[in-house]
């Protein structure tokens, strides 16, 4: 993590993979067979979408998480398919994103740097469903929205 941030719990960052890796094999495969699928059909009609349609507010949190940390780290791969799913789980509101999910997933977008595009796309949505000043902790400087500073 960036100096000046606050650093999260390792047992607070391990719950994240544990949750992660419940859903990965059915994102995987759903990504898998919407690249294999025709583009333009409609989001639920899709693999992801359904899958996105079957989860609960703390599932659907894990699955935006999984592919969020996907996207910023094989961006250099074919992840269109991935975005969509990122877009689509960004535009949903009422999720519940605790602050640290939000860190964690700001942290995961700094690290990828510039070339992953959208790395601030889920990130930014969730941190907006927060409460004025969640986000404002810092251990060197004054509090502030540093993550839209960090997105820009």
């Amino acid at each position: 993590m960036r100096s000046g941030r606050v650093r999260l719990d390792r047992t607070v960052v391990q719950g994240f993979y544990d949750r992660m890796r419940l859903v990965a094999p059915a994102a995987y495969g759903a990504i898998e067979r919407d690249r294999a699928d025709d583009p333009g059909r409609a989001f639920p009609e899709t693999a992801c979408g359904r899958l996105a349609g079957s989860l609960d507010a703390a599932g659907l949190r894990a699955l935006g998480m999984w592919a969020h940390h996907w996207c910023v780290r094989f961006y250099d791969d074919d992840t269109r398919v991935g975005l969509r799913l990122v877009r689509e789980i960004a535009g949903r509101t009422g999720l519940g994103w605790t602050v640290d999910e939000v860190r964690w997933m700001l942290d995961e977008s700094y690290a990828a740097g510039p070339a992953a595009a959208h790395r601030f796309v889920l990130p930014r949505a969730a941190a907006a469903e927060l409460p004025a000043g969640a986000l404002a902790e810092r251990r060197d400087g004054p509090a502030g929205d540093w993550w839209r500073q960090l997105a820009g």
